[in-house]
């Protein structure tokens, strides 16, 4: 659909269970996700713009769908900053509204975001993109289950040293949050807060969610448990091996 969308030059929105993609021309001008923070939780988090500043722009540009050009015509963000800021946003988002788990696909056609033009993006670039990141977060660590289930610190860590970046991650891994709730706390996009969460996982740092039903023909839920825990360490040891021999060269 997608495809056919942008060779019809189509403008309206492109909606997903897991999201929306916004198309203007053809192009995707903006992307919204519930697993992903928006634009607002990265200005206004990092403390960039004020709560407050954020949700007078909405008020005074939101109905005519001009916020970012507001924003810019009032001095709160620079042009380049604004630009950056919501193609980080519209990546993250865009991630999640293509997964390929997300469901059927509906257009709705003349529907604009509120926050007007920004920065267009080829969709072909978007959708590749999306792909690419889909691969390295499984050549980090191939567990999928990591990226939504609470983080739970390990009992036992490797000792390795943690990044400041991941640290303040673990910080806030209290076994109930999941990685979208310290993305939002941390004003972070989604997946840049899935590869740390993947690399901790491969680091031995934080624990690895197991499986517990098993599927017809597989082993009894204990037993799959045991099997799979052990082939989760072994991965993180042999990865923690390879960190530190490439680390000694």
């Amino acid at each position: 659909m997608l495809r056919r969308l942008v060779a019809e030059h189509a403008t309206g929105a492109l909606l997903r269970d897991s999201g929306t993609l916004y198309l203007a021309d053809g192009q995707v001008v903006h992307a919204e996700s519930l697993s992903a923070p928006g634009i607002d939780v990265l200005l206004t988090v990092s403390g960039r713009l004020r709560p407050e500043s954020w949700q007078w722009a909405v008020d005074q540009a939101g109905p005519t769908g001009e916020v970012g050009r507001f924003l810019v015509d009032s001095g709160q963000v620079p042009g380049g900053e604004l630009e950056l800021c919501h193609l980080g946003a519209l990546f993250d988002a865009a991630f999640f509204t293509l997964s390929p788990s997300s469901g059927p696909t509906r257009f709705r056609y003349g529907v604009a975001h509120w926050i007007g033009p920004v920065v267009p993006v080829p969709a072909h670039a978007v959708a590749r993109e999306a792909a690419r990141r889909r691969e390295l977060l499984r050549r980090l660590w191939p567990h999928p289950e990591v990226d939504t289930a609470p983080v739970v610190r390990a009992r036992n860590p490797s000792g390795a040293p943690v990044p400041g970046r991941r640290r303040a991650l673990l910080a806030l891994a209290d076994g109930v949050r999941t990685p979208q709730d310290i993305a939002r706390l941390l004003g972070r996009p989604a997946f840049h807060t899935l590869v740390d969460v993947r690399r901790l996982a491969a680091g031995g740092a934080i624990e690895t969610p197991l499986a517990t039903i098993p599927r017809p023909g597989m082993p009894a839920p204990v037993a799959q448990a045991s099997a799979e825990a052990e082939t989760v360490a072994d991965i993180a040891l042999l990865r923690r091996l390879r960190d530190g021999l490439e680390a000694a060269l």
